[in-house]
């Protein structure tokens, strides 16, 4: 048993690869990593990114695909070949588990994270192109995202909630999916198991902005009891989103609801790689270890935590301590809210970036390879 299964059979909960490459798809490491306990896989516009513009494994179907689609046409059509290979490969997974695990994520295009009835159009199309029960997309947890999501689970939709970075979004979150569930037992489901959502908090990018701010503000007195606050406010806010979780999946509302074969909306934890060469490399994947819970790490990640990885529950370890850290960065006038707005701007705009980056490269690469076949 691999310290990944072990994170599943001993603490329930589920490890992911945040990463999806053609070449892994075919040479077998991917179904190595299956074998060694990884039960699912996220990907976004810059995993995509990275992986179309780094390696010549698309090139011969691109060529082929853009004699007669555009450019963009040609992109979807290369990430759901993708997207369908993994999914055939964690199927058994999904089986297995009875649709506990085995999922495969795909993004709506990022262009449209603020646009509401275009990303429950985009989400809607990605289902019905790929249309296997171990699909999840991707949409943002935005203001307007929040609304689609809502919108898809009463559809009766799979769906991975992105870019969570605050207490307070997340919990408009669970308030979708659980809304999202009644109007769709309302519209006549009468099991909804065949739903499945995670929520994807992100983790890392969180120190790194507040640590920011910490050494903005850490110039005066006091400013060594500020900086030793640095790299503790992700942890402490993921693991208080995790009392929310508990907290909203139990009592009669949720109960009626897994009455009816309601899975929980299961909190993932994203962005789970130390961006801090300071901090161990494993800061964000020991401490938040918990049931029903999903962490998603990038292949590095999860070699570090095959080689050296603590399975242990931690993700409601020492609440006191929790609320301790939050209720100084706030005394330090540390506003979380704040750090979420800046993070979830960023998050928005650097997909975005990855997307046309991409298509800026797939149209040179285009032009290259028309040149060459009219040559």
């Amino acid at each position: 048993m691999t310290t990944l299964d072990a994170l599943y059979a001993q603490e329930g909960q589920s490890p992911w690869l945040d990463n999806l490459r053609r070449d892994w798809l075919r040479d077998g490491t991917l179904q190595g990593l299956i074998d060694q306990g990884i039960r699912g896989v996220t990907s976004n516009p810059t995993i995509f990114a990275k992986a179309i513009s780094g390696q010549d494994t698309y090139d011969e179907q691109f060529s082929s695909l853009i004699a007669t689609s555009s450019v963009e046409e040609a992109y979807w059509d290369l990430v759901v070949d993708d997207i369908d290979h993994a999914l055939a490969l964690l199927r058994p997974v999904y089986d297995e588990s009875h649709g506990g695990d085995g999922y495969v994520s795909v993004e709506v295009a990022p262009s449209l994270a603020h646009e509401t009835e275009a990303t429950v159009d985009a989400a809607r199309a990605l289902h019905r192109r790929i249309d296997q029960p171990n699909v999840l997309v991707k949409i943002p947890a935005t203001l307007e995202g929040v609304p689609a999501i809502e919108t898809m689970i009463a559809e009766g939709r799979s769906i991975n909630v992105t870019l969570i970075f605050s207490l307070s979004r997340y919990e408009a979150v669970i308030e979708a999916y659980l809304a999202g569930l009644e109007a769709y037992a309302a519209s006549g489901a009468s099991d909804l198991s065949r739903v499945a959502s995670v929520a994807s908090f992100f983790v890392s990018r969180v120190d790194t902005e507040v640590d920011r701010r910490i050494e903005a503000s850490a110039r005066g007195a006091g400013g060594d009891a500020l900086l030793a606050l640095r790299g503790t406010a992700a942890v402490a806010q993921a693991r208080q989103a995790y009392r929310l979780f508990a907290e909203r999946f139990s009592g009669p509302r949720w109960e009626a609801l897994a009455a009816k074969g309601a899975q929980v909306q299961r909190p993932l934890w994203a962005s789970t790689s130390t961006k801090n060469p300071a901090y161990p490399d494993l800061a964000y994947v020991d401490t938040l270890i918990g049931p029903q819970t999903v962490n998603t790490m990038p292949d590095g990640t999860v070699a570090d935590f095959l080689d050296h990885g603590t399975v242990a529950r931690t993700v409601d370890a020492d609440p006191d301590g929790t609320d301790r850290v939050l209720r100084e960065l706030a005394e330090a006038g540390i506003d979380m809210e704040d750090v979420a707005r800046t993070l979830e701007a960023e998050g928005v705009a650097s997909f975005a970036k990855s997307f046309e980056e991409l298509m800026q490269s797939l149209s040179d690469k285009a032009n290259v390879l028309q040149g060459h076949s009219r040559g």
